[in-house]
């Protein structure tokens, strides 16, 4: 993160440059607060339109976007930072439809909020969150923001909401508990629902300052723009299949999907049970960010029948990232285990995700 507080992908100057040459081509324009009613009529930055031949997988969107930071706070274990952009348009997940959200008459930023636990440095991909941004004593946000992915942000909460203009705005978070099954060192924390509090001074000079990046031909095309740089927080990650503990059993890829599959000897602190824990990262192409909100099941054969067919549990480990697990007896006399996903990953998705992680194939690893 720059002094500033803005994500980036490069120098400072040449990103404005960018940013000047696209709006230029593209027409856009950034309207201020309008007259007589103080609410700000931010407009879409004139950004192309969707592709209209998009591939189904992963792929390099139109432009990329930077970001400023708005605020952190802290509370016990948990630590928050709040960020935003131009409004923009991503599409919901619901099962295995999406839906494009436009951006809507009234929309001010687009409003990002990632947690992270500060002993281990985990970046909290799912819980149960609340974002309420008030000006003056008027609440003018109050909602729950949408668990989503980007390409340059990883996993995050965001959405598109609307701001009463320039000023000062005062921001309450109320976050978790984290529902996943917390293993390792996060084994027994996190466990409550905390809120934290932050201010941020809004100004439409310092939106209409963020960079914006148009892709040009490279748009389309297989691949993924690099996560931000990012001094002030953590990017949802996940670790090397090398520095995962345990046997590593394989990885194997299903679509855009990444499935790297280790063996614990006994499960990890957190999880009850006897026996070897099986546990599988699944993580995107390219930038390797963890997929939560997804359902995968594993089959592992015995000589009278599948020792185990059954769906395996949603978890956050410290040295193990996100991941779906369970202890499995038998799994060390095994000679294959099947990995099924299911349902696609259940998160709204910016640009270049959208059309990936549907009708995912199973695989299997020859242990």
């Amino acid at each position: 993160m720059t002094g500033s507080g803005r994500g980036r992908r490069g120098g400072a100057d040449r990103s404005r440059l960018r940013r000047r040459a696209f709006l230029g081509v593209a027409g856009a324009a950034l309207a201020g607060a309008t007259a007589g009613c103080g609410m700000l009529e931010q407009q879409s930055v004139g950004t192309p339109a969707v592709l209209a031949d998009r591939p189904d997988r992963v792929y390099v969107p139109s432009h990329v976007e930077g970001m400023e930071m708005a605020g952190m706070a802290k509370t016990g274990r948990y630590r928050f930072a709040l960020s935003y952009s131009y409004p923009h348009r991503f599409w919901n997940v619901d099962g295995d439809r999406t839906e494009k959200v436009a951006v809507q008459d009234g929309d001010g930023v687009h409003l990002m909020l990632t947690a992270w636990d500060a002993e281990t440095g985990r970046v909290l991909p799912a819980s149960n969150q609340r974002v309420t941004v008030s000006q003056g004593g008027e609440t003018v946000v109050d909602r729950s923001l949408w668990r989503m992915i980007s390409q340059n942000m990883g996993v995050h909460f965001g959405d598109n909401v609307p701001l009463a203009g320039e000023g000062t705005y005062d921001v309450t978070v109320a976050f978790g508990p984290v529902g996943e099954t917390l293993t390792g060192a996060l084994a027994g924390a996190l466990g409550e629902r905390v809120t934290a509090s932050l201010s941020f001074e809004f100004s439409q000079a310092t939106l209409q300052s963020i960079s914006i990046e148009d892709l040009g031909y490279r748009s389309g095309r297989n691949g993924a723009v690099e996560p931000m740089q990012m001094e002030m927080m953590p990017v949802a990650g996940t670790p090397a299949a090398a520095d995962l503990p345990g046997d590593h059993l394989g990885t194997v890829e299903s679509g855009d999907v990444v499935l790297v599959a280790t063996a614990l000897s006994r499960p990890p602190a957190g999880v009850e049970g006897t026996g070897p824990y099986l546990a599988v990262s699944p993580r995107t192409r390219y930038n390797g960010y963890p997929l939560p909100g997804m359902s995968l099941s594993a089959t592992v054969p015995g000589a009278e029948g599948p020792v185990f067919d059954d769906y395996l549990g949603a978890a956050l480990g410290s040295d193990l990232g996100y991941h779906y697990g369970t202890v499995l007896e038998g799994l060390q006399d095994a000679g294959e285990v099947t990995l099924s996903p299911g349902l696609t990953p259940q998160l709204a998705r910016h640009e270049g995700y959208e059309t990936a992680f549907f009708g995912l194939p199973a695989r299997t690893i020859s242990l």
